[in-house]
């Protein structure tokens, strides 16, 4: 089987203030990266648009409509601080939210080994009623309810290696006993949680924090002592990735050191243990990553390896 490319030029119609880091070029960087020789076997497809009862499997209606909304008719509106709206910004919500409902129905249902989506705006920061630090939506953990509510999986494993905590992710999977959400991230740094104290209502989240300036070796020892024996523990019928890629020394918005064979390993590593529990099957999303040169190098070094695990 073949590893799956879900994307849509939707998605570059998501247009936020210049400057901001997540913006229109950082797709433009990933579509580029995966136009060479080595990703030419990818099975391309294009994200669909989410249905509204895809959203209200994480968010209550009251969200869905008040970001809906406040989606300009021109110009670029602020949620807050840091999330904004442009005209098109609803439509590639859809697609990024429908991309991983379609890359999860195509690997469960054995049409190709393993996903990578790569949509905007992101998707972990998104709590359950509100949308922050660039988020409107929890893509992964819509996609995780999806997989369980419909495809009647009984474990579900999200595994987070963004810089950042994936705090929407957290509240939305909060009290979901059939998931396991494990965030790595740098702490502190926005957007301030995180701590190994939150455990989630069921013992389901776990959380590990990474020291600023720390590296690869940091990260993998953290992993092999910590996550992935969770992670074994738990068994997973699917594993899904929010593949935040500002974890790499050279992101502007933190302070770790990982590089492109740090992502390769990371990985390769997921890729064991769904080859061991759940027939290979792994889904995952793009988060973050502003850096654009690393950033389509770390995501290139991500998809090749799910590519080769995927043959």
């Amino acid at each position: 089987m073949t590893t799956g490319f879900f994307t849509h030029p939707d998605c570059l119609e998501h247009v936020t203030p210049d400057g901001h880091p997540e913006r229109v070029d950082r797709l433009r960087a990933i579509l580029k990266a995966m136009e060479g020789p080595a990703l030419a076997a990818l099975d391309r497809r294009e994200a669909p648009l989410a249905a509204r009862e895809d959203l209200l499997l994480c968010h209550p209606e009251a969200h869905v409509a008040r970001v809906e909304a406040a989606i300009p008719v021109t110009g670029i509106a602020a949620l807050d601080a840091d999330t904004f709206v442009s005209p098109g910004s609803m439509t590639a919500a859809l697609r990024a939210a429908g991309g991983n409902i379609a890359a999860v129905d195509a690997v469960l249902g054995e049409d190709i080994a393993n996903a990578f989506v790569a949509t905007r705006p992101p998707g972990h920061h998104a709590e359950r009623t509100r949308p922050m630090g660039f988020c409107l939506f929890g893509n992964v953990a819509i996609a995780a309810k999806h997989a369980l509510d419909r495809h009647g999986l009984d474990r579900v494993a999200v595994i987070d290696f963004d810089v950042h905590h994936g705090n929407g992710t957290q509240d939305l999977l909060w009290n979901e006993p059939r998931t396991l959400f494990v965030s790595s991230h740098q702490f502190p740094l926005y957007p301030g949680t995180g701590t190994p104290e939150e455990t989630g209502a069921h013992d389901n989240v776990l959380n590990v924090t990474l020291d600023p300036m720390s590296g690869g070796a940091e990260m993998r020892a953290a992993y092999e002592d910590i996550v992935f024996p969770r992670v074994e523990a738990f068994a997973p019928e699917l594993i899904l990735v929010s593949a935040g890629f500002d974890a790499h020394a050279n992101d502007p918005l933190a302070q770790l050191n990982w590089t492109e064979d740090d992502f390769a390993w990371i990985t390769g590593r997921i890729c064991d243990l769904a080859d061991t529990h759940c027939g290979g099957r792994v889904v995952s999303t793009l988060e973050g990553g502003y850096d654009l040169d690393a950033l389509a190098a770390s995501a290139a070094a991500h998809v090749k390896v799910l590519m080769e695990r995927g043959e």
